[in-house]
């Protein structure tokens, strides 16, 4: 049986990356630390998922002007915040976790945007972490 799009896989790489999302969605219109948001969950994140929520967290500044000199023609402020948050936890992954695959990390991003943003969004993410890929991981 084919899996249908949007539905949940049940990996728990792909939901740890999707209760990231969720929480650096809340951190952003919230305006407190993805950091915050982690601690004020009623029930403890798994590992993954709190690591993603730090890493992204206190890497924010830096992941943002690598994004922003990437994403010719938008700048991130005109973005919408769950491809921000989608193009952040994507670059995070492909500074800080080599053992990821690069295509891993752009599908799930990819995934990502489809299922929670724009019709446009996901080859928009596609798009910046393509150009993202070879700067990243070369250091």
């Amino acid at each position: 049986m084919a899996r249908r799009r949007g539905a949940p896989t049940h990996d728990p790489r792909t939901d740890a990356r999707e209760r990231t999302l969720l929480m650096l969605y809340e951190a952003e219109t919230k305006g407190i630390e993805p950091r915050a948001v982690l601690e004020a969950q009623v029930i403890r994140p798994d590992e993954q998922t709190a690591a993603l929520v730090v890493g992204v967290g206190e890497r924010r500044a830096e992941l943002d002007q690598v994004i922003g000199a990437h994403s010719h023609g938008w700048t991130l402020a005109r973005m919408p915040a769950i491809d921000r948050n989608v193009l952040r936890l994507g670059a995070y992954e492909l500074a800080d976790r080599p053992d990821v695959p690069v295509a891993v990390v752009i599908d799930e991003a990819v995934e990502l945007a489809k299922r929670f943003s724009t019709d446009d969004s996901g080859r928009f993410v596609n798009g910046v972490l393509s150009a993202l890929a070879p700067v990243l991981r070369s250091t």
